[in-house]
């Protein structure tokens, strides 16, 4: 792509994140989604492949039908209270609407039919863009959604937890692993945030850090398959031994930072009176830590001689600059330690 196109795009999906972050009207809140969206469209279909413009076209429709109902919605909010403010949602009806809109706009279950389907057809930078970077407006314009429908984000939040832990399960596609472990930590998030915005955020944080080291990991290792992910140790034996740490990191194991959150949420559920909804999600999480640890065994207890199809790499140096992913990485596997800091500055 020509990098004065390339360089236009990336702006307008900042502008169009910095406008929805910046409006308190939900006419400007929803502008700028569209302008998120459409920037993503071409950086979507850039490759030209039969499956990236069938994955653009699938996330063009679902975007698109999210914008219509979220439009929809603040039209009502603005016909039966007479505001277009953001924070003056009054109305029960137009309050849910939109809730159900920016669920499906990030990919929430039951709404996240999209999500791996559309993940699977894209490369794995634009891949990172769409499971980090779009999900930040939706999530602003979640939290500033007061009085939201509590029960509705719970039964979003534990579906979501269920469904990206199952779906998961039976997959040998990176990518669709990656889209439904995206939609099992959002689970985690849109149950604690009626309860403690903060520590949504905090999760967001953390959640973005580990998906941002497992997918810079993929591109150098150039795995979209177990079965390619299986022969990486040929390719990048450093990176082999770090892999499997970043995924028990996002399975939520101790004593790695992905415990940090889950540990948080659990006990502020436990905290209003939650005890079964957190422990179902306690259970959902083990889901999840199964097929990581597929992963992990795969990457790194596979050795040859074994019977699989895929030929071994040659060992060519990466061009590829690293720094990002150590940095990330290092966040991803050392900062429990800093678990009371990080609480006692993300839950007031």
């Amino acid at each position: 792509m020509n990098p004065y196109i390339l360089t236009t795009l990336l702006f307008g999906l900042g502008l169009g994140t910095t406008i929805t972050f910046a409006s308190s009207h939900w006419l400007f809140a929803w502008m700028g989604l569209e302008i998120n969206t459409l920037a993503i469209i071409p950086l979507m279909a850039q490759s030209h492949h039969p499956r990236a413009v069938e994955a653009t076209t699938k996330y063009f429709l679902a975007q698109a039908t999210a914008a219509a109902m979220l439009l929809f919605a603040s039209i009502s909010n603005a016909w039966l209270s007479g505001q277009w403010d953001i924070h003056q949602m009054s109305h029960p009806l137009p309050t849910t609407l939109i809730t159900l809109a920016l669920a499906l706009k990030i990919g929430l279950a039951p709404l996240h039919t999209w999500m791996p389907e559309v993940l699977q057809g894209l490369d794995l930078t634009t891949g990172l863009i769409l499971s980090t970077w779009q999900k930040l407006a939706p999530f602003c314009l979640l939290l500033q959604v007061q009085p939201a429908n509590a029960t509705l984000l719970l039964v979003l939040g534990i579906t979501s937890t269920l469904v990206g832990g199952w779906g998961g399960l039976n997959q040998t596609q990176l990518r669709k692993i990656l889209a439904y472990s995206s939609i099992a930590h959002l689970g985690w998030m849109i149950l604690v945030l009626q309860f403690s915005p903060s520590l949504t955020f905090l999760t967001l944080l953390v959640y973005f850090i580990m998906t941002f080291s497992l997918f810079i990991s993929f591109k150098i290792s150039n795995a979209t398959n177990i079965n390619t992910l299986a022969t990486s140790w040929a390719k990048a034996p450093a990176l082999t031994s770090i892999i499997p740490l970043i995924l028990l990191s996002l399975g939520g194991l101790p004593p790695l930072t992905g415990f940090l959150p889950k540990w948080l949420i659990l006990q502020e559920l436990t905290k209003q009176d939650l005890t079964p909804l957190a422990t179902v999600a306690a259970l959902s999480a083990l889901l999840s830590l199964f097929f990581y640890l597929r992963l992990s065994y795969a990457m790194t207890l596979t050795m040859t001689p074994n019977n699989l199809t895929a030929t071994l790499p040659w060992r060519l140096p990466s061009l590829q600059t690293t720094l990002p992913l150590a940095i990330a990485s290092s966040a991803t596997i050392c900062l429990l330690p800093l678990a009371p800091a990080t609480a006692a500055l993300f839950t007031w």
